[in-house]
């Protein structure tokens, strides 16, 4: 589904962001990156939609190369990876279901999102996007009143409403409270399970990763240290990522939190 060969990313100002990245994620497989801030986590999965362009080495999604030089392939490229943001990146002023309907830009022709003129189909989708994530209600209420763990639900319908062979998020979770960090990943969990999607996510909190992801990446200095199922990711192992001892920092959403929310 995903293939790196040999994968670096070197940044205008030198700093090597990647180094001899190889690594094959599979169709339908839940993915958490661990590693210390700056240890490669964004770089690594906004390489896969071409927001940071590799420059050195093969990078494939679901048989396409990704070519950062190409414009035309990489808008196809995005229009079948979604994308979720720490900071859920939502127009405040319009409601709900303009911006999950914002997801629907690929199919759309550009007169039409501008006049907000999206085709019953598009609604429809929209509508089950919110759906899948259960705050359908809330379709046309500004987006500024919501809460911080309903925007990042709206956040994640916008991608639904894509609908994406792959879904990369970026510290999703990282700027919500403990139990409602856990029912955003629970819903994750879910839709990527229902729809078999590809699902990447950058984690902070070991606990989380081990709650719901198959698989553990840990990321050191742009390299790929640690690569196995989650039920292998002990504290020991990725003691050995961070090099050095695990904080309460480290892991710090309780499961007791989610039995509570």
């Amino acid at each position: 589904m995903i293939t790196f060969e040999h994968v670096d990313v070197v940044y205008p100002d030198g700093f090597k962001g990647l180094n001899d990245v190889s690594l094959t994620i599979d169709r339908g497989e839940f993915v958490a990156v661990v590693g210390l801030s700056g240890a490669g986590k964004s770089t690594l999965i906004r390489t896969i939609n071409g927001l940071v362009p590799h420059t050195v080495g093969t990078l494939a999604v679901g048989g396409r190369t990704v070519d950062p030089r190409n414009k035309a392939k990489l808008r196809a490229l995005r229009s079948q990876v979604g994308m979720i943001f720490q900071s859920f990146n939502l127009v405040d002023r319009i409601s709900v279901l303009n911006n999950v309907l914002a997801g629907r830009s690929a199919y759309t022709p550009t007169w039409r999102s501008l006049l907000g003129w999206y085709r019953p189909e598009d609604r429809e989708i929209a509508f089950q996007s919110l759906e899948r994530v259960g705050i359908v209600e809330k379709a046309y209420q500004r987006a500024s009143s919501l809460s911080g763990g309903q925007q990042q639900r709206v956040a994640i319908a916008r991608v639904l409403a894509q609908d994406p062979e792959v879904i990369l998020a970026d510290e999703p979770v990282a700027a919500l409270d403990p139990p409602t960090a856990h029912q955003v990943m629970r819903d994750m969990r879910r839709i990527q399970q229902e729809l078999d999607i590809t699902c990447i996510v950058n984690m902070h909190h070991l606990d989380v990763a081990r709650a719901y992801a198959d698989r553990v990446i840990g990321m050191r200095d742009g390299e790929v240290v640690f690569d196995a199922p989650v039920a292998e990711a002990t504290d020991a192992a990725i003691e050995e990522v961070y090099q050095r001892s695990l904080t309460a920092e480290d892991v710090v959403v309780e499961r007791a939190e989610e039995e509570r929310s």
